[in-house]
């Protein structure tokens, strides 16, 4: 088993030491870090070194190497490269547009980096290539079209419609985004990850030691990070929704309407920021499925009732 997944299974399996851990590797600092640094990361964890040096090593390897293939991520894809490059994407997204092309164009950006960040801290243990296959990258360009013009509903449906109304307005506007906004992510992952699904993921015996590919396994994993990714977004379009709604019932906002759009913006980051590690922290890394959930062929293989599996970012 990598040695990323060791230290999940030994320091993350309650929620509390999850989130603590993703607090310090989403920190933007280690993206500043060479490949040959973060190799360099990874061959010293259990060498026995200084404990405070071995702790830095294992933190930027844990947010800079993928623990199936044990190379380095794309710059971009890197976990603490999520909350720089989406936020603008995110905060641009759910503004009120005048028209659909700023709408389309900004849930392009949106959904292709989010489809790229799936993709690349997918479940790889069972692919016998690196390189993306034809059918990938269709299926990848499909999910970040149907995304993209699925998330720029609700300004196509005030354009097309010719809303004027100011209550249905603010639904398509502030309610719909919020279910939308779930859904979309829920289907990026799903979409994306599907492959894992079809010829499933390596599980591991209570030793690490790799004991076969399981389908229920992928099942399980693709579905627990979707679930992740909408609560996700779907609480980064809720919560700042809320907060503008209430506060536009105090004097205050409604003697400086010119408050309401920065507030809006540094709402939307903050909440996005927050529940990074939140969602990250809401399934573990390495993850459990019991012995009565695999295949006939892995059961044996479950000794303590239950095997291990990496589920992916």
């Amino acid at each position: 088993m990598d040695p990323n997944l060791l230290y999940w299974k030994s320091q993350g399996q309650s929620f509390l030491s999850r989130v603590r851990i993703w607090f310090d590797l989403l920190d933007p600092s280690l993206l500043l870090c060479s490949d040959a640094q973060i190799q360099g990361a990874r061959s010293l964890i259990g060498g026995g070194e200084d404990s405070e040096k071995v702790a830095a090593a294992q933190t930027l390897a844990l947010s800079s190497v993928h623990a199936d293939s044990g190379a380095v991520l794309p710059l971009v894809f890197r976990p603490p490269a999520l909350m720089p490059v989406a936020a603008p994407l995110v905060v641009a997204s759910f503004l009120p547009h005048s028209s659909v092309k700023p709408a389309l164009i900004w849930q392009l950006l949106l959904q292709s980096y989010n489809a790229g960040f799936n993709y690349a801290n997918r479940n790889s243990s069972s692919e016998q290539s690196k390189t993306a296959s034809l059918k990938q990258l269709l299926l990848i360009a499909g999910t970040v079209s149907y995304a993209t013009c699925a998330g720029a509903l609700p300004q196509i449906f005030i354009n097309r419609l010719g809303v004027r109304s100011a209550p249905i307005q603010t639904f398509f506007r502030s309610i719909l985004p919020i279910p939308l906004s779930a859904a979309l992510a829920f289907f990026s992952v799903s979409t994306i990850r599907i492959e894992e699904t079809e010829t499933g993921i390596q599980v591991f015996d209570s030793h690490g030691s790799p004991v076969g590919i399981s389908k229920a396994a992928g099942q399980k994993a693709v579905r627990e990070t979707a679930l992740s990714r909408a609560a996700l977004f779907g609480t980064t379009a809720a919560v700042p929704n809320l907060l503008i709604f209430l506060l536009n019932r105090t004097r205050l906002f409604q003697r400086n309407s010119l408050l309401v759009a920065p507030l809006r913006h540094i709402s939307i980051a903050l909440i996005l920021g927050l529940m990074i590690p939140v969602s990250f922290s809401l399934f573990p890394q390495l993850g459990t499925i019991k012995k009565e959930t695999l295949e006939e062929e892995l059961q044996a293989a479950a000794a303590d009732g239950h095997l291990f599996y990496h589920r992916g970012l």
